[in-house]
């Protein structure tokens, strides 16, 4: 059994919601286009469309970077650190009197990314683990997630 207090901050909400958002196709197909409008006004010498390639390109990061900071400061979820417990069942949350216990088998993904450790709860959903949070417990975090969840599911770098 591992357990963990972890209190999210801003910076970690945005790593997330980069991670989630340069996933999926929209934000793929919007990075893409955004790069080719780049390169098609540096080939026609049209500039209005490296001002419409920086706007793609830049428009998603800054949005996300707002929506994390009001959402830290809005969301009450945010304001009080969570309990995590790491077992042989799954993964329980708590806060205050609130808990959720979910089930190993019910777990969409783990990934990671230089700041975080995601568990994926649903395709959309996912527990933050901050790696400058978790110390000297990240490879027990690691080790409990990769034991409990199939190979497929889990990308996480050390």
């Amino acid at each position: 059994m591992l357990e963990l207090t972890i209190q999210i901050e801003a910076g970690d909400l945005y790593d997330y919601m980069l991670r989630h958002s340069y996933n999926s196709p929209a934000g793929i197909l919007g990075s893409t286009f955004g790069a080719v409008l780049i390169l098609f006004a540096l080939a026609t010498k049209q500039w209005i469309f490296i001002v419409l390639g920086l706007v793609m390109l830049l428009y998603l990061p800054w949005t996300l970077f707002l929506k994390s900071r009001s959402q830290i400061l809005s969301n009450p979820a945010f304001q009080e650190p969570l309990h995590y417990t790491l077992d042989e069942e799954g993964l329980c949350i708590s806060q205050g009197d609130a808990r959720e216990k979910l089930a190993w088998e019910y777990m969409h993904k783990a990934v990671s990314t230089g700041r975080s450790i995601i568990l994926y709860t649903s395709p959309v959903n996912g527990t933050i683990f901050p790696r400058r949070q978790l110390g000297d417990r990240q490879a027990a975090v690691i080790e409990m997630i990769s034991t409990h969840m199939p190979p497929a599911k889990v990308k996480i770098r050390s």
